[in-house]
């Protein structure tokens, strides 16, 4: 693919101007820093049930998890929860439900917090050219803020791209992931695209007119298997998805070469990946912690390392 186009539409999107100053309050990227290997991950095991458990993404300054889980006490399927610490070495609290102004009846999953009490997640209450009882249900990415006082604002889909407003294909979007890098701000997820086969990796350029630019896929991360739910470190030079291309839905990794835009070929995370199907890897904003789910019935694991130098 094109290494970071930039966009050329006149059109407005007022979902995509929310973006730019959500943009705008990400943390500022930190210059690229060198790390140890990935340790043996153990279970957070403050978080897991004997529900199925995934989804999991620290907040930027590392104070609260987000997860989804199909736990009792929700109002659907899958619901979106959360929960806190004091600080980074803490054990995390109470896990607490966001609530029915996030979650619905239907499916909620894949949430992503972006700072300043945003909130990018996936549901699908309603898809770019899904229809009533669609089987299986598909999902869009959308956007939410909460306020100083607790309350969620009404979630807003990205938009669809048939109809030039936003990223989300007919097919289902997970791992929403927004970065800028080298000074452009870009949207990346997995989608089954416009084909709606298999989940493969793309990216979306956020213009500065507040318009997406249609997404592409980034052909260097993909395979001829199941590639899906990225997530791009806070400086933009590290991604980790899930993918099944070993034969096993497992981790893998792949670092951005600032000269070429281009990312290098992936491999596995192996001290993560294990005989079961590990899904939907994060990376910390200090970049210390991966987060990922493991197995059929899943639960939350973590593996840290050490910043060289620290």
């Amino acid at each position: 693919m094109t290494p970071y186009p930039r966009a050329q539409r006149a059109a407005t999107s007022i979902v995509g101007a929310i973006l730019l100053v959500v943009a705008g309050v990400l943390p500022a990227a930190a210059q690229a820093s060198d790390y140890g290997p990935w340790g043996a991950p153990t279970a957070v095991a403050e978080v897991n049930t004997a529900a199925h458990e995934g989804c999991p993404i620290e907040s930027p300054n590392g104070k609260q998890l987000f997860i989804a889980s199909t736990r009792g006490g929700g109002f659907g399927k899958n619901d979106i929860w959360v929960a806190e610490r004091g600080k980074k070495s803490d054990p995390f609290g109470q896990m607490a439900n966001l609530g029915a102004a996030i979650n619905t009846a239907d499916q909620e999953f894949c949430p992503t917090p972006l700072g300043g009490g945003w909130l990018l997640f996936v549901s699908d209450r309603t898809a770019c050219g899904a229809t009533p009882g669609m089987n299986p249900p598909v999902g869009d990415i959308y956007i939410t803020r909460q306020r100083n006082d607790g309350t969620f604002d009404a979630p807003q889909n990205l938009g669809c791209v048939a109809n030039g407003t936003g990223p989300n294909f007919v097919g289902g979007e997970f791992g929403p992931s927004l970065r800028t890098i080298l000074g452009v701000t870009y949207l990346y997820f997995s989608s089954t695209g416009p084909t709606g086969t298999q989940h493969d990796i793309y990216r979306s350029v956020l213009n500065a007119d507040g318009t997406f630019e249609a997404p592409q896929a980034v052909t260097e991360l993909n395979s001829s298997a199941v590639d899906q739910m990225p997530n791009v470190s806070a400086d933009g030079t590290e991604i980790v998805f899930a993918s099944s291309r070993s034969g096993n839905m497992d981790i893998w990794t792949a670092s951005l070469d600032v000269a070429t835009g281009l990312w290098s070929a992936p491999v596995p995370v192996t001290a993560v990946n294990t005989s079961e199907p590990e899904s939907r890897p994060s990376l910390s904003g200090d970049g210390k912690r991966l987060y990922f789910g493991r197995g059929a019935t899943a639960d939350i694991y973590v593996s840290t390392r050490a910043e060289l130098g620290d």
